[in-house]
């Protein structure tokens, strides 16, 4: 019989998984959270590290789906990762000399920001422009910005990542949801990597992780064209939850 942390490091994973296929973030965002106050991971950059390469890994693995049913721009992908890369190494690294515990405040208020954007919507995602003129700079430019984001905070970066497809390229919401995964996984790798290097990872989480976020995936895949027109109503589930653990961790912190 599995011990309860393997079990709820799997559960989380699931979670994560599917936030992630379903709509492209909020899972993501939970992943730290999770890992420290669900499964137990005592240490902030243990935990964000550990996060890292699990979101990596699920993004890739549900980035197949997506691929096979079309919702991929290649183009698009490639450029935005590119430069998101460089942004996540630079983020990644300055996330290390941060002091855990301030870096976990910084964390909360970047989950408030998040929250408020999802709460804004996405108003169906607009039709389908893809590609914009001179769309390439503007995507080198978003991809910079977020890729540094998701290395300083280890995150997927998903709800950062969607509106800035959007808004570089023209893309349509589902696009942007699947060509996302691209650049979620290679930010994610890219923090990986790097807390990998000092020391920062702990396998057998990220392993019981990876394993949940695979099933939890490919099931959120499956539900993300049928519940297109309900996404507004999972966003504002999700940035409640978000609003929730947020408060959470300014008061765990504080008292701290």
């Amino acid at each position: 019989m599995p011990a309860l942390p393997d079990l709820l490091a799997v559960l989380c994973g699931s979670l994560v998984g599917f936030s992630l296929a379903l709509i492209g973030g909020g899972g993501s965002i939970l992943a730290t959270p999770l890992l420290l106050y669900v499964v137990g991971v005592r240490d902030p950059h243990l935990a964000i590290g550990t996060s890292a390469l699990a979101v990596a890994a699920n993004a890739f693995a549900n980035l197949i789906p997506h691929a096979r049913a079309g919702h991929v721009r290649w183009k698009a992908a490639f450029t935005f990762a590119a430069t998101g890369v460089i942004g996540a190494l630079v983020g990644s690294t300055i996330g290390k000399l941060v002091d855990g515990q301030r870096l976990l405040v910084l964390f909360a208020l970047l989950m408030l920001v998040v929250a408020a954007l999802m709460l804004r919507g996405r108003r169906g995602g607009g039709a389908d422009r893809y590609p914009l003129p001179h769309m390439f700079p503007r995507l080198g430019a978003v991809g910079f910005a977020a890729g540094s984001l998701s290395g300083f905070f280890g995150i997927g970066g998903g709800f950062l990542i969607v509106p800035g497809l959007m808004l570089a390229s023209g893309m349509e919401i589902i696009a942007a949801i699947g060509t996302s995964l691209f650049s979620v996984g290679a930010f994610a790798t890219t923090t990986a990597l790097n807390y990998a290097a000092s020391g920062l990872i702990d396998w057998r989480v990220a392993a019981e992780f990876i394993a949940g976020g695979i099933v939890g995936g490919w099931l959120g895949a499956l539900g993300a064209h049928r519940l297109a027109q309900t996404r507004g109503t999972l966003n504002v589930v999700f940035a409640f939850a978000i609003v929730a653990v947020a408060v959470f961790m300014l008061i765990k912190n504080m008292r701290g």
